[in-house]
């Protein structure tokens, strides 16, 4: 894990700001109507405007605010949930980039009785069931107090996280990768055997390396796009179950 550490490590200080999970996703479940014409404002960016036009029209922001989600990406965990059975069963979960928790509430949902930890610089609104830590997840003490948090080892470990862009390409994609190996790691060093681990990657999926980390450790190891990611998105996840245990 100290390997993965470091690299995530070596690439936060870029573009001067240190990761913040769940970025993306915050205010999506706070979209008005379809068609809903947006009012200009002094100082906003074009990016800003495009993207709050986005929010306003999508569908999938919709369905959250009137269902109670957070976030639209509470139905990439519950698509992914349909068609790999990841829930089934589960006991025990690590929410890894939780804010602003829309994937704890799937895991509660599909999962009363399961016991959930997550972690994110972002302040995060309790969640019944939930134990919520505000920290970096890359902190030397973020390993112990989320495991503190369950009375046993999870059945699944969860990864939403990615690095905040600067606008270079590789620059992106390295410390993006940098957290999602440090979180395999993670999950390697905690999951009960037969475990999963979920996590988010970019265009062409995880690179050779972390595929055959998770090759070693479990069972199988898919990549999938699930519909609710939005189409022009380069983020994919890889599924890796069925956790070997640690020799």
């Amino acid at each position: 894990m100290e390997r993965a550490i470091a690299c995530a490590r070596k690439f936060r200080g870029c573009g001067g700001k240190p990761y913040e999970y769940g970025k993306d996703v915050r205010g999506e479940g706070k979209g008005g109507a379809k068609g809903q014409r947006l009012k200009t404002a002094k100082g906003r960016t074009a990016s800003s405007t495009r993207w709050l036009a986005r929010q306003l029209a999508d569908p999938y922001v919709q369905k959250a605010r009137a269902e109670g989600y957070r976030s639209r990406a509470a139905y990439k965990l519950a698509e992914l949930d349909d068609k790999f059975g990841l829930l089934k069963g589960a006991r025990r979960v690590i929410d890894l980039g939780i804010a602003p928790g829309g994937w704890s509430q799937i895991v509660r949902q599909r999962s009363p009785s399961a016991m959930v930890a997550g972690i994110d610089l972002l302040p995060t609104d309790a969640i019944p069931g939930v134990t919520i830590f505000e920290m970096d997840f890359m902190a030397d003490e973020a390993p112990a107090a989320l495991e503190s948090a369950l009375d046993g080892p999870p059945d699944l470990v969860l990864s939403d996280m990615a690095a905040n862009t600067v606008g270079h390409k590789q620059t992106d994609h390295l410390r993006t990768m940098g957290l999602v190996e440090t979180a395999a790691d993670f999950a390697i060093s905690v999951l009960a055997p037969g475990g999963a681990f979920v996590a988010k990657v970019l265009a062409g999926g995880a690179d050779a390396d972390l595929l055959a980390l998770l090759k070693r450790h479990f069972t199988a190891v898919k990549h999938a796009k699930p519909p609710a990611s939005r189409k022009d998105s380069s983020e994919w996840y890889v599924i890796a179950q069925g956790f070997k245990g640690r020799t």
